[in-house]
């Protein structure tokens, strides 16, 4: 159990990542912006570089460190019930529903809004589609909802595919700029950032349990925790949090599997702690992230999720080296 001290330590250490990551969000771009538009964008400062970051860097911002604070959260949440170090938010295929959704979206001439919306639709319908499927006839186990999620997330990718091949050359760039993860077009991150408050507030009352729980199911009954129950809330606020997330930023990968990992190492194992580290450093390190994907060949623009990939795959093997069993 974290000490006082350790907590403080950890948040603060978090907190420092996350308001450096905005402020590094908010000033770095291909356009200049001095100090003192800063302060003006929030307070009503009416200059050029003022308005490029209220109307554009901030927004994005917000939504980058929104989306990467649900999808650790999410991944956290998911690694604990499962436990399984492997697993991630998109282990239930809710990935590939919204992808699908979005694709046929951006394949009938949708922007904006149109696509954040049939990207949520077609996560949810893969979700729904995945637990009915599980639960059959009601013997419903975590081994069934895994398969269920690798098979249904197959399907996806096989829909994806055949949208790509009958997709107008045009626009074609789009669909891979989501499909890689993109938060150029994340202008209301309002919806995510009470998103992920609300998943964190539903969240850590049940830390305690989720602790006992990562001793293992039978452990878990035996001093009173109620599995099932347990069991289905923290699927759904881990699937919720992935579905805002993906339709709002794309299939970022490496950021559920990874930024707990990594908390865990400076933090421990203990939920009440775990999870809003999780969703602190998750949301810092996208920030990040993005900041860099908008600016290393600016004006040209990166996809973010081949950043987090790239910084995802040694940073996951340099743990694995350290932790071989």
């Amino acid at each position: 159990m974290p000490t006082r001290r350790r907590v403080l330590i950890v948040l603060a250490a978090l907190l420092g990542l996350a308001g450096g990551g905005l402020l590094l969000a908010l000033a770095v771009g291909s356009f200049p912006v001095a100090a003192g538009d800063l302060f003006g964008a929030v307070f009503g400062g009416d200059s050029p570089g003022a308005q490029i970051v209220r109307e554009l860097r901030l927004p994005r911002a917000l939504a980058a460190f929104a989306c990467g604070g649900l999808l650790a959260l999410a991944g956290a949440l998911m690694q604990v019930l499962l436990r399984n170090p492997l697993a991630d938010p998109y282990v239930l295929g809710v990935s590939g529903g919204a992808s699908v959704g979005a694709l046929l979206a951006i394949l009938f001439g949708f922007a904006g809004l149109g696509v954040d919306g049939m990207a949520f639709v077609g996560a949810l319908a893969s979700l729904l589609l995945v637990f009915g499927l599980a639960h059959g006839d009601g013997s419903w186990t975590q081994t069934r909802l895994l398969l269920t999620g690798v098979i249904v997330a197959a399907g996806c990718g096989a829909a994806v595919a055949l949208l790509l091949t009958i997709a107008p050359e045009h626009k074609l760039r789009g669909m891979l700029f989501w499909l890689m993860g993109d938060l150029s077009q994340a202008a209301a991150p309002g919806l995510a950032l009470a998103v992920l408050a609300l998943a964190l507030i539903a969240a850590l009352p049940f830390a305690r349990e989720l602790n006992l729980l990562a001793r293992g199911p039978q452990t878990a009954r035996a001093l009173g925790v109620a599995v099932p129950r347990l069991t289905r809330l923290i699927y759904f606020l881990a699937a919720i949090a992935t579905a805002v997330a993906v339709s709002q930023a794309g299939a970022i990968g490496f950021v559920g599997l990874i930024v707990p990992h990594l908390v865990r190492l400076a933090a421990g194992n203990d939920q009440r702690l775990l999870l809003p580290a999780s969703a602190l450093a998750g949301g810092g390190v996208l920030l990040v992230a993005d900041t860099l994907a908008r600016s290393v060949l600016a004006p040209q623009q990166l996809p973010v999720g081949v950043l987090t990939a790239l910084i995802g795959v040694p940073l996951f093997l340099i743990l694995l080296g350290r932790h071989p069993r």
